[in-house]
């Protein structure tokens, strides 16, 4: 499939549809920007960064060039059931952030940015993800907002671990707010 045949990248300021979510959740790292940043500029590492009850798994072949207008599809299996996921790369600004959005998945909308700030010598990096499922409200309460939680949670440990620190005061955890 060509870029052509995609549709046009999300605009994350576009007004918002109903039952529209977001969580943010943010860590600070001992490490410089220009340290932490590659770390996430390989997609596979993002088999480290997410927990093993999802089955997680990269399709598209090494090397991923990451750049605006790249392609990534996964498979995952969410509460058992297998599913794939494709993820296009938005906007690329090395050492300040990145986002990517998904064409295909589970979500009606998942836009996640992600942003490196330098702070007190090391990096602050905050996930922001913008979301809305099939069911709206009542199934983010039931399911969705507890199951992505735990994935954040694991992320923010997982992130911990990779870059060898403990939390910090300066850390914020998951947190969700309804947008509209």
């Amino acid at each position: 499939m060509t870029s052509d045949a995609l549709p046009a990248p999300i605009d994350i300021y576009r007004p918002l549809k109903r039952s529209t979510f977001e969580l943010t959740t943010a860590a600070w790292l001992p490490q410089p920007v220009d340290e932490v940043f590659p770390f996430f500029g390989d997609a596979h590492n993002l088999n480290v960064l997410t927990p093993p009850w999802l089955h997680f798994e990269i399709l598209t072949p090494k090397p991923i060039p990451m750049q605006a207008g790249t392609l990534i599809d996964y498979r995952i299996k969410l509460r058992g059931i297998p599913m794939r996921w494709r993820t296009r790369i938005s906007l690329w600004e090395p050492n300040r952030r990145f986002v990517d959005e998904q064409l295909r998945g589970p979500y009606l909308e998942w836009i996640h940015t992600h942003t490196f700030e330098p702070m007190d010598g090391g990096t602050f990096m905050t996930d922001t993800v913008r979301y809305r499922v099939p069911g709206g409200a009542l199934i983010n309460a039931l399911l969705v907002e507890r199951d992505v939680s735990r994935i954040f949670r694991y992320r923010l440990e997982a992130l911990r671990r990779q870059f060898a620190c403990t939390p910090s005061p300066k850390d914020i955890d998951v947190s969700f707010r309804r947008l509209r």
